[in-house]
């Protein structure tokens, strides 16, 4: 069922101005340890005082929010517009799209992660000799070279705005597309000095692949690999992905297909050798990886009649057939004759059918070796 769901409100001006910033405009990105980053176009208050410039923030998934860095447009910048992106060396880089309040060409920033030092790495000029741009306005891109490119909405020698670059010596790396997949789905990437020596792994397991360009080449997920970076070795040296590649996991059977709490079950599959959690109809239970193709679960205590489900960092795999959990009577029984010929025993049984607690259960033996428990006969 879907749910929308508000986790945070951004704190509106106040008579000391709003410490959260307010009007976040950017898009959001998910940065390499999980959280959101974003910035605002205003609010930011500094020992009290309010900025209205606009901050840098952290929020987690669960809607906790901290503020990075407030701009003040003593250097740093005021009021960014455009979003952040995670470099291939882990930091954060944005723009700004003005100075100082309310006047100047904006600047570009790097924020460290983890840490959060700011620093500002360069300040637009529309003043003649240097017209390079002013008023950055979108999110910067890192090409797979390491360069960082954006453009201006305004300024250069023709003021109608500048494209342009900025070389931070970052790490040159490969992007891929998807950045998930089963064993033997087909990934693209785009990357620099391909050739035909080139070798692609994923978390280590080498991968066949086609070189179709000196920037472009295609690979196959090979059975074994598991969730991380994906390593691409040239003649000129290796290159990394620049996010993790998530493997998805799969089931493919289990056996038995039946039995109660404690029992055993094989659960066959591909890409298991990273599990994390195992459970039935829902229900946790304890497992052993015995090899990328194979895990050995037990049928917990409470399980219930359904799906088995496996959980790794690739993702979820769901079986598609059902593991049916049957019951089993446990406890003690009272009984007594319950006619002058005891032609029947009646009583009752203090227990559990099926590991679900039944009190005082009224049974009756019909024959020899049957019993009637609430209603329906048992073995």
């Amino acid at each position: 069922m879907k749910q929308f769901l508000p986790l945070f409100d951004f704190a509106p001006l106040g008579a000391t101005g709003s410490a959260t910033g307010t009007n976040p405009i950017a898009p959001l990105i998910q940065a390499s340890d999980g959280n959101f980053y974003g910035t605002t176009v205003g609010g930011g208050v500094i020992n009290g005082v309010s900025t209205n410039q606009g901050v840098v923030f952290k929020i987690t998934p669960a809607g906790k929010l901290s503020v990075l860095h407030v701009f003040a447009g003593n250097g740093d910048g005021t009021q960014p517009i455009g979003g952040l992106v995670q470099a291939s060396d882990g930091n954060l880089y944005g723009t700004t799209s003005l100075s100082i309040p309310g006047f100047g060409c904006g600047t570009i920033f790097r924020i460290t992660l983890p840490g959060g030092t700011f620093s500002t790495l360069h300040a637009f000029s529309n003043i003649p000799p240097i017209r390079d741009g002013c008023h950055p306005q979108v999110t910067l891109v890192q090409h797979t070279n390491g360069i960082l490119y954006g453009d201006t909405n305004a300024g250069g020698s023709l003021g109608q705005g500048v494209f342009f670059s900025l070389n931070e010596s970052l790490p040159p790396f490969v992007s891929l597309l998807p950045y998930s997949g089963k064993v033997a789905a087909t990934i693209e990437f785009l990357g620099q000095g391909f050739t035909s020596t080139t070798t692609v792994s994923f978390s280590g397991t080498t991968a066949s692949r086609t070189v179709v360009s000196g920037t472009f080449l295609t690979a196959t997920v090979p059975s074994g690999a598991g969730t991380g970076l994906v390593t691409v070795t040239t003649s000129s040296g290796t290159l990394k992905s620049n996010k993790l590649f998530r493997v998805i996991p799969q089931i493919t059977g289990f056996s038995p297909t039946t039995g109660s709490a404690g029992t055993s079950v094989t659960i066959t599959g591909v890409s298991l050798k990273q599990t994390t959690k195992v459970t039935f109809g829902g229900v946790k239970a304890s497992f052993t990886v015995n090899s990328d193709s194979k895990v050995t679960a037990i049928v917990p205590s409470g399980a219930v009649t359904g799906k088995i489900a496996i959980t790794t960092p690739g993702g979820r795999a769901t079986s598609a057939g059902t593991f049916t959990v049957s019951s089993t009577l446990t406890g003690h029984c009272v009984y007594q004759c319950g006619s002058t010929r005891c032609g029947e025993l009646t009583g009752y049984c203090a227990g559990s059918v099926g590991h679900a607690p039944r009190d005082s259960t009224p049974w009756s033996v019909l024959s020899g070796s049957r019993r009637r428990v609430r209603g329906r006969s048992v073995a």
